[in-house]
Formats: structure tokens, sequence, C-alpha cells
């Protein structure tokens, strides 16, 4: 039998440049440059076969031996220390796989199936605004129905459509790790609904501004700001915020805005882009608005991009008001329900409202655009030329009480 623990650790700190064998197999490298490390040789199934052990000194001689023997056990169990040390290696960085780096994934294997690249965000903020905040650090493979149920159960009731977003993107973030072979549970988000238990049938709205109030809000937009005049031309065309504030010069030809599809959710007919006429009173927003855009958006943020989802929310917000900017598409379709004689499909097509099934629209190959330059004409001339001081009383009343003991 081969002598082993030849080696000495006074013996090897002042080695010259080589290989000492200390026995069995195990082997303490010198370089020329000074540095060293160990390395075990060994036989399997017929093969010399050479494995590195570490570098000396962060491994000490007693470590080195106790490094071989345990491949040395391997080999004689007839498993390759060689291939199990890198299936190790491949288990361990599949189980450091973060939430947030499989969620960026998952997002990037769909873009191309989601409208428009997925550019709006839409998708992946649910995940991004209320789920990676708190899971996004951790490795997803322990991530469990409690853990889901913690970060959700805030929002599961007063958003419950949000909630239900968040929980389904999660899902799929879920099924896409296990396709990349981690051992997730894919259950996980089944069980935190469980536990999260029945959401309220109950519809929550987005809260609406009366007709009969929004010229005396219009009239009080007076300043030459991003944030007002935004709100201006939204209030104008009865658009949502997104393709608001993306608005382009490039998408602009005279009195026609044409909105590209990735802005839209489900224009009419499913068609690529969505015509909106443009009132005299909306082609003055724009003019006000060009000498503040920036890369040719009419609506830029402070910084970079364009302003936020968020920031005509807040003016409002600051302003004590109940009502939001989404519901002036629903303040324009009562008042044309109630002050015009429209035939309903003009004034759902007015919003971009797909009202009728595929067959219908697949015969029906006209968007109303004159019908509808007519409407939002008839609301420009309603809320720009109406005499909003006669309805700041009517204002004040959907503003929040305010705190007496807050400063103003």
């Amino acid at each position: 039998m081969r002598a082993t623990n030849r080696l000495s650790a006074k013996g090897i700190a002042s080695a010259v440049a080589g290989k000492h064998p200390d026995g069995a197999g195990l082997w303490f490298h010198k370089r020329n440059d000074g540095g060293a490390q160990w390395f075990l040789r060994f036989t399997i199934n017929g093969k010399r076969r050479e494995m590195g052990l570490g570098a000396y000194p962060a491994v000490s001689l007693a470590e080195a031996r106790r490094r071989a023997e345990d491949a040395r056990s391997k080999v004689r169990d007839n498993i390759d220390p060689i291939r199990e040390r890198e299936k190790q290696r491949r288990q361990n960085a599949r189980n450091l796989h973060l939430f947030e780096d499989i969620a960026k994934d998952a997002f990037e294997a769909r873009k191309k199936s989601l409208k428009g690249n997925g550019v709006a965000g839409r998708w992946f903020s649910p995940l991004e605004l209320h789920v990676l905040p708190k899971l996004g650090k951790l490795p997803i493979i322990e991530i469990d129905q409690v853990d889901l149920r913690n970060t959700l159960q805030a929002i599961w009731h007063e958003k419950p459509e949000t909630a239900r977003k968040a929980l389904g993107r999660t899902s799929i973030c879920m099924e896409h790790a296990a396709a990349l072979g981690l051992d997730v549970d894919v259950q996980a988000c089944a069980k935190a609904r469980a536990l999260l238990g029945k959401q309220s049938d109950k519809a929550t709205h987005i809260a609406a501004m009366p007709w009969q109030d929004v010229p005396a809000f219009y009239a009080s937009l007076q300043d030459p700001t991003i944030t007002h005049l935004a709100l201006r031309f939204l209030i104008l065309t009865g658009m949502r915020s997104g393709a608001i504030r993306f608005l382009h010069e490039n998408q602009l030809s005279d009195d026609i805005w044409t909105i590209p599809s990735e802005y839209m959710k489900g224009t009419i007919a499913q068609a690529e882009s969505f015509r909106v006429p443009l009132s005299p009173e909306a082609l003055r927003v724009i003019d006000a608005a060009r000498p503040l855009a920036r890369d040719g958006y009419l609506f830029p943020s402070v910084r970079k991009g364009v302003i936020s989802d968020a920031t005509m929310s807040r003016f409002m917000e600051r302003r004590k008001m109940e009502a939001r900017p989404h519901g002036f598409r629903t303040s324009l379709r009562v008042w044309v329900a109630e002050t015009t004689d429209a035939p309903h499909e003009v004034a759902e097509s007015l919003l971009a409202h797909n009202s009728a099934s595929k067959v219908v629209r697949a015969y029906r190959r006209t968007d109303y655009l004159d019908q509808r330059r007519a409407l939002l004409n008839k609301w420009a001339d309603y809320i720009s030329t109406s005499n909003g001081s006669v309805r700041k009383r009517r204002l004040k009343q959907h503003r929040k009480p305010r705190n007496p003991s807050s400063s103003l």
C-alpha cells in the first residue's frame, strides 16, 4: 500500500516550486509565481482524472486531506466526484435564482405576444408594484403560499382586480421557473388564493365627475404646465391616460390624432390604430404643449421620458377631489347619453369601445369618424365656453373635506 500523509504543514509552507505528493493521489502544486493549489489524481471507469481541491493557503493541508477522502469515497462507489461536483454546482445555481430575475425572464419570453411588445408595462406592473418589493430578492424555490398570502392580503379586497393580476402573473413566473428546471411549487398561487379567501363580487368603479361640473374644473386648468395641458387634452378627447402620456408629433396629422395600437385597450374592430378627431380647442392645447415637448413627446416628464401614469391622478388628489382622470371618460359618455341623440354605436366608439360581436365588426367597416367629430366638437364647446364660475360651487362638492388640523 502506498504511503500517505507524506507532507507536513511546515514543509509545504517552505516548499519549492513543483508538485509534491502527499500520498493516495493527493498532490500539492507550488507554482513558479509563488501560488499553490491542491489536486487529486484518481482513476474511474478506466480513465485517469485530476480534480482540483482548492488553493493554498485558503485550503489547509488538513482540509485538503478531508476533501481528498470525500472524493475517494465517491470513486469507491463508482461515482465520478468531478461530475458530482459540477452537478451540485448547477443545482446550487438553480437554487439561487431570485424571484425578480425569473419574473424579468418570464416577461421577456412573453413580450412578443403582448400588445406593443409590452411597452406600456401593464403586464409587468402588478408584479413590480405589489410582489417584487417584498419577494423579489428571495430565491424563487423558497417562495410558498404563505409568502404570497402575506404579500397580497393588503390589496386582496381593497384592489381585487390588481391583486388577481399580481397573483396570476406570479403563477406564470412559477411555471416559467419550473420549465427552467427549478424545484418550485407550481401550486403555490392556487394555495395562496385559498388562504386569501373569496373576493367580493361588488364592482368598484373609478370615481367620475358629473358632466355638469366638468366646465368648472376645465376652467381651473389655466396654467401652461404639462399636467394642466395633459388633463385638458384628456378631458377633450375622452382617451385613456396611457395614450395621452405617449402623444407624439408623428401621431398628428392636421386635425386627426392616430393612436398606435399598443396604447389602445380593445380598439374598434381590433384595428391596428385608432383615429381621434381633434376639436379646435384640442388643437389649441396641442399648440400650447409644443414648446414644452421633448423628443417629439408633447407631455414629457421633468427628467426623462413622459409623465408618469400617476401624475394627473396625484394632481387631482392634491386638490382633495374624489374623481380621477379616467373618470372623465364616464363624464363624456354620460353627457352624450343625456344631452344628445347619438346612436349607441357612435357613443361607444367615441371611447374606443368594442360594443359589437366579432361578426358585426367584420361587416361594419366604419369608425364613425365624422359623427365622433361632431360630438367632440360639441363637447369641447360645452366644457370650454360654459361659465365655469357659475359651477364652482358644484366643483367644491366633489372635493374631499379638508382636515382642520392640517396646514394650508
